[in-house]
């Protein structure tokens, strides 16, 4: 008997296979096409913002890379300051969940800066406070771990000053909505927040490694002296450009102390002093420049104190001889000075101050610039007194830029924070003669040599300089005991290119400065040491072989004790 086999379960079987694999391979066709698709429009998309989007200012990115606020650099590139997304923690009383003494406990053991009473007077106001505005990571961590609904941790955006002190008084610092109040946060406000150019950093001309230096030197004088307080500014005298700026006391931009107003004071530009002998060498200038001195051998009488209406005009070392132009500035006589500064006129000499613009706030970027003390009465005595420094205050920038004029070859420039790379320094106005400049030279470098700035000679930099006293003004008259002490040099003196200012207000005379506190003993080494580590910072590095030509003037030197 035949069997008959049918099978046409297997062919179905078969069919249906065929079928569900065709449905599979479309739908990843389709699947793969909406892919392509996808990856294709965020491409357009993104090449749209790369070539179009010009919301950053600068043409290019997506505006949420552009900072709130302009990022701060130095002439290098490195950061001064900042804008990040800080961590900021907030209590809400009425949140609470805790005992407001056991949160105060918790808190304090997190922030043992802050007393507790202070803590829990936050934690049990009426409205909510900030516990912390600039909080640490872990900071927020071990708040959060207390567990507590009624804490916050809003961001926001938080200016950081990653140098924390340095350059304080030149950066400023802003306010809790963001706005600069003083430095270049103050200054700059509009420029660090304009959408049009906040992408791009502003390069300020100061050099960080150059600002260290004077910080650091300065700064241990200043300590070791025993000193109130010190400013200190190094200036490019053919560009006017600032590479270092400092006062002491400083302080921490990122920490601000409640009534530290002092120590925020930028006594380099809003501070006034009487800057004594430092006036002698603008003075010999002018009367060099107006054919007053027409020769360096002239002498004049230094045997006795200068009568003057009254008053007695006297030199720190009685001389007791005659003395010509270049022993004057070597020994520092307020007598010669003022002899020369009477022949000179009160004229000339006011036009002088004038011309230096002493009579004005110091040119500078920044908001903190005070007004000089200018004297009422132009008479005689204030024409002889001035001349050596007493009776007009000026700020130490205002010094600076005279001191640039005076060896640049005689051209006033208003100084700059601001970097001018490739464009050119401004034009700048005759004060001095070339001639008068190139004398100048030959006569500070001589101070420094043979006179009272020998402590300033920094081997091979050919320092030229002059060291100035001044006995601080005060109730019933100047206090003998109390005195601001500045050096002022440039270097190198054959080919100048930078001014040094180092000024110490109210030194002590102990072992550090040889128990003197006259300039020559606690600035002038100040200057020498910023040279020395700063100068190839620079690009001047020692060469001696070389120095100004000061032969014409060694044959007119008594080689006697040299005055202080």
């Amino acid at each position: 008997m035949n069997t008959l086999v049918v099978r046409p379960a297997r062919i179905r079987t078969a069919g249906v296979r065929q079928q569900i694999l065709l449905t599979a391979q479309q739908r990843l066709m389709i699947l793969m096409l909406l892919f392509t698709a996808a990856f294709f429009l965020v491409s357009l998309r993104l090449l749209y913002f790369a070539m179009f989007d010009t919301s950053t200012g600068r043409g290019s990115g997506s505006a949420v890379f552009v900072p709130a606020r302009a990022d701060i650099v130095d002439r290098n590139g490195v950061p001064l300051a900042r804008t990040i997304d800080g961590y900021s923690i907030r209590v809400v009383p009425s949140k609470l969940i805790n005992k407001p003494a056991y949160l105060a406990d918790e808190l304090h053991r997190i922030f043992p800066d802050m007393p507790r009473e202070e803590l829990l007077a936050k934690l049990t106001g009426p409205h909510a406070t900030y516990i912390r505005r600039r909080a640490l990571p872990d900071q927020v961590a071990a708040v959060n771990a207390i567990g507590d609904v009624g804490f916050d941790f809003p961001r926001e955006k938080e200016r950081l000053y990653p140098q924390l002190t340095l350059a304080a008084h030149v950066l400023g610092f802003t306010n809790a909505e963001g706005h600069g109040v003083t430095g270049v946060e103050g200054a700059f406000d509009d420029r660090l927040t304009n959408d049009a150019t906040r992408g791009e950093p502003l390069k300020l001309s100061i050099d960080a490694r150059v600002q260290g230096v004077l910080e650091s030197e300065l700064g241990y004088a200043v300590t070791q002296l025993e000193a109130i307080g010190g400013a200190g500014i190094i200036l490019d005298v053919h560009t006017g450009e600032v590479l270092a700026m400092t006062s002491l006391p400083t302080y921490n931009p990122n920490k601000l102390v409640a009534g530290n107003t002092e120590a925020r004071r930028n006594a380099v530009t809003y501070n006034l002093y009487e800057l004594g002998s430092t006036f002698k060498p603008l003075s010999i200038g002018a009367a060099i420049d107006n054919g007053v001195v027409t020769s360096m051998a002239k002498r004049y009488d230094a045997t006795k104190p200068l009568a003057i209406a009254g008053f007695h005009i006297r030199d720190s070392h009685m001389m007791n001889r005659w003395l010509n132009v270049p022993e004057t500035l070597i020994h520092s006589s307020n007598i010669v000075t003022a002899q020369i500064a009477d022949q000179l006129g009160r004229e000339k000499m006011e036009e002088l101050f004038r011309n230096l613009e002493f009579d004005g706030r110091p040119h500078i970027e920044l908001k903190e610039r005070a007004f000089p003390l200018w004297p009422r009465d132009w008479g005689r005595v204030t024409t002889m007194t001035t001349s050596y420094g007493h009776g007009i205050a000026v700020t130490p920038l205002h010094l600076a830029s005279a001191y640039a004029a005076l060896v640049n070859g005689g051209l006033w420039r208003p100084a700059t924070l601001l970097e001018l790379g490739d464009k050119a320094p401004p034009k700048g106005r005759r004060v001095f003669k070339a001639s008068t400049s190139a004398r100048m030279r030959q006569l500070l470098r001589l101070i420094v040599a043979d006179g009272t700035g020998r402590n300033a000679d920094a081997p091979g930099f050919r320092v030229g300089g002059k060291t100035g006293s001044a006995e601080k003004p005060g109730a019933g008259g100047y206090r003998r005991h109390s005195l601001v002490s500045t050096f002022v040099a440039a270097f190198p003196m054959d080919n100048p290119r930078y001014v040094v200012l180092a000024m110490i207000d109210e030194p002590k005379g102990n072992a550090f400065s040889s128990g003197q506190r006259t300039a020559g003993y606690t600035a002038a080494p100040v200057v020498k040491k910023v040279i020395m580590r700063a100068g190839p910072m620079l690009g001047v590095f020692p060469d001696e072989g070389r120095d100004v030509d000061v032969s014409e003037l060694i044959p007119l030197l008594w080689k006697d004790e040299k005055g202080d």
